[in-house]
């Protein structure tokens, strides 16, 4: 947003580039310092950072284009229960993490998310595991305003919700897991097309790959009518917890 606010004419971001520096203080207000790197005909860039108590928590590049006409191609939405069908996450929440319900709302209580797939805890044995996706849908929690910029920040904020949690989908571990240390490290989202955050959108996300206590997550976000409008990365930290008598 703070981004957006240094572009004086019609280019709509189009990309964005997060480094999480370090962790956020919720009690104090962020600091929010916009560079402008290049304005173009067509494109404009803007770097942030942000801080807190003098120090850098936060570094984003974002990209920003005047509307264009083009080729046309996606991928196709994969065929999936609709939100109708699927767990609302509050429900999944109050199952697994009884205690969390109310952190959890305090959160994310802003978002209608419905999870698909399997909702029983990671150490029930009949639990079925997906071997590579996690798929929810989601959308906010109620009507908001015609402004795109401030559908796709909804969308941005929402984007960290679950991603992370893909690449430990393939071994059969939740990211509430006690036997995981989880940080996000960087995100990338590419905007492809208009949509509205208030309106169901799939969030189908899988992980190509987990290395040196380190998840790859990928993912692709489709309207309900199957039009993909977003696709986003992210890396962050699995690191495995060991016991105390490991460390």
């Amino acid at each position: 947003m703070a981004a957006q606010r240094t572009i004086k004419d019609d280019k709509i971001l189009h990309s964005l580039h997060v480094y999480f520096v370090l962790g956020g203080d919720p009690s104090i207000p962020i600091i929010y310092d916009v560079e402008n790197v290049r304005d173009g005909r067509s494109f404009a860039t803007r770097r942030v950072a942000a801080r807190q108590h003098g120090e850098v928590i936060f570094y984003m590049t974002a990209s920003f284009q005047r509307p264009e006409e083009g080729w046309e191609h996606q991928d196709q939405i994969p065929q999936t229960p609709g939100p109708e069908e699927a767990t609302p996450m509050v429900d999944l929440v109050k199952y697994i993490s009884p205690d969390g319900v109310e952190q959890w709302k305090k959160e994310w209580g802003g978002f209608d998310i419905r999870y698909v797939g399997d909702p029983r805890p990671e150490d029930d044995p009949s639990r079925q595991f997906t071997p590579v996706v996690q798929r929810m849908w989601f959308r906010a929690d109620e009507r908001l305003p015609d402004d795109d910029l401030l559908h796709r920040a909804a969308f941005t904020y929402y984007s960290d919700f679950s991603l992370l949690g893909a690449s430990l989908v393939p071994h059969g571990l939740l990211i509430s897991s006690p036997k995981v240390q989880p940080a996000s490290l960087d995100h990338v989202i590419w905007f492809h097309r208009p949509f509205r955050a208030d309106e169901w959108l799939l969030y189908d996300q899988s992980s190509p790959s987990a290395s040196g206590a380190r998840g790859l997550s990928t993912a692709h976000v489709f309207t309900e009518n199957g039009t993909l409008v977003a696709t986003v990365a992210q890396e962050g930290l699995i690191r495995p917890t060991r016991a105390p008598k490991d460390r």
